[in-house]
């Protein structure tokens, strides 16, 4: 489905239609954080209809931004973007044990006011945990400030910057913290993940290199175009579809085999995080 969203984007390339190609990578980015998530957390991962509903009002808010980015919208998402981040950090920090009600707020103001605000000597139940937590909602914070401040003309290209942003944070969460558990990476595993990140860079790399763009005029835009690179016939734009499909296959496959030092552990000897 990403490939023939993808190809009625590449059809007619405008700001309009750009949000096809981009909603299906959101689906691909949220479907790699619910692997990692419930590679830990089977018994509390949400079903399929929470986990598509979730990405259809993802990709509902990507359509609002698109069509009527004001500065009314930009305020709504950086509250609603701040405080799902929030949430979902209450949830991994506490290893999936909050419930996501109509009492959260009350709850969180109650954690807060009593674990925090009040506490004169006290530090975190998870040190490790909470640092790396904190990393990543810096990062969060920055990004929804950013976009708040800046507010970018192409919201659809910034959501995707934040789902690729979070999916990376929360691989980077999940490595380290399979360090700290005393777990080992193995070599294939770290081969994999080496070779994955090098297609990337590569990928990337032609990405940048645009010989056309779709936010100019049709005689700017043509003026980019450079000779193709690859058997007279590809430019950088298609080696690059060439390499992230190949990035992305190598990606998923990581997934499927970052716990194979597992296989013979009992499942309630497997550190939860």
């Amino acid at each position: 489905m990403e490939g023939i969203m993808s190809a009625c984007y590449h059809v007619c390339p405008n700001y309009s239609n750009f949000q096809f190609d981009t909603s299906f990578m959101y689906i691909i980015g949220g479907l790699g954080m619910l692997k990692l998530y419930q590679k830990r957390h089977p018994d509390v991962n949400p079903n399929a209809y929470a986990a598509y509903m979730f990405f259809a009002g993802v990709i509902f808010m990507a359509v609002i931004g698109v069509v009527y980015g004001t500065k009314a919208f930009w305020g709504v998402f950086t509250v609603v973007y701040i405080l799902a981040t929030l949430f979902l950090n209450m949830e991994l920090y506490y290893m999936g044990r909050w419930s996501f009600d109509l009492k959260v707020f009350k709850r969180a103001y109650v954690m807060l006011r009593t674990d925090y605000l009040q506490c004169t000597d006290c530090k975190p139940m998870y040190t490790s945990r909470f640092v790396l937590l904190t990393i990543g909602n810096l990062v969060n914070l920055a990004l929804a400030l950013g976009g708040a401040i800046y507010q970018p003309q192409d919201f659809a290209s910034f959501l995707l910057g934040i789902v690729i942003s979070n999916l990376l944070i929360y691989f980077a969460f999940y490595i380290v913290m399979k360090i700290i558990s005393g777990e080992r990476i193995r070599f294939l595993t770290c081969l994999l993940i080496l070779q994955s990140a090098a297609v990337w860079a590569a990928a990337l790399y032609f990405f940048l290199e645009a010989n056309t763009s779709w936010q100019k005029m049709p005689a700017e835009s043509r003026s980019q175009n450079r000779p193709c690179v690859l058997l007279g016939f590809y430019d950088t734009h298609d080696i690059w579809h060439f390499l992230s499909a190949v990035s992305l296959f190598c990606s998923y496959i990581v997934l499927l085999v970052l716990d194979d030092d597992l296989d013979y552990v009992r499942r309630d000897q497997i550190a939860v995080f």
